[in-house]
């Protein structure tokens, strides 16, 4: 039975992992089909012209063309005044730089930063719980603890390396562990080192 539900759970953490990305992307094409149909129309409904709305739908396509072009390269142009300007509004640039940081770790070729799962005494010394580093400042880590059975809530927190002890597990097993409130877990040869 606990090799079923194992199972179970990593089909269903695969299936969602390979889902996402399908879906985003649909939903990004959808929108962008959206917003230039509902531009043709605009245009067309003010110009009958069918040669005035077929030049102007190139213009924007190629429009869109040259800002992927300068988001490829990196090359300052008036996006990047446009982009610190949005910055500066206080909900949509945090929204902004969520976003543009998320979609540059999954659309760039880099390395990500850190890959690692940790354990760290929380939320107080006695109590341990597994966590991804999502980052590293100096001897800081930056830690996502995800709560059981949900792992797409949690907490982010700050800690100095000293206070977290490295794990073995993957990202896959945590993810199991927290989603079966601990019934799968993958090393519990590692508890002995959380309590010298």
């Amino acid at each position: 039975m606990k090799d079923n539900l194992k199972t179970l759970i990593n089909y269903v953490l695969i299936g969602v992992a390979g889902f996402l990305p399908i879906a985003l992307v649909f939903q990004i094409i959808l929108y962008v089909e959206h917003l230039l149909r509902d531009f043709v129309l605009l245009i067309h409904g003010r110009y009958e012209n069918p040669l005035v709305t077929v030049a102007l739908f190139i213009v924007a396509i190629a429009l869109l063309a040259y800002f992927g072009k300068l988001l490829k390269h990196d090359k300052a142009h008036v996006l990047y005044y446009l982009e610190g300007l949005i910055q500066r509004i206080p909900i949509i640039g945090t929204i902004y730089r969520v976003i543009k940081k998320l979609i540059q770790q999954f659309f760039t070729t880099q390395e990500a930063q850190v890959r690692e799962i940790v354990y760290v005494e929380y939320p107080k010394d006695g109590m341990w719980v597994p966590a991804y580093v999502t980052n590293r400042i100096n001897d800081s880590y930056i830690l996502y603890i995800p709560t059981s059975p949900n792992p797409t809530s949690g907490f982010t927190v700050m800690v100095h390396k000293s206070k977290i002890v490295k794990s073995a597990m993957d990202i896959g097993e945590v993810s199991s562990f927290v989603i079966s409130v601990g019934v799968d877990y993958a090393r519990p040869d590692e508890v002995q080192t959380l309590y010298k």
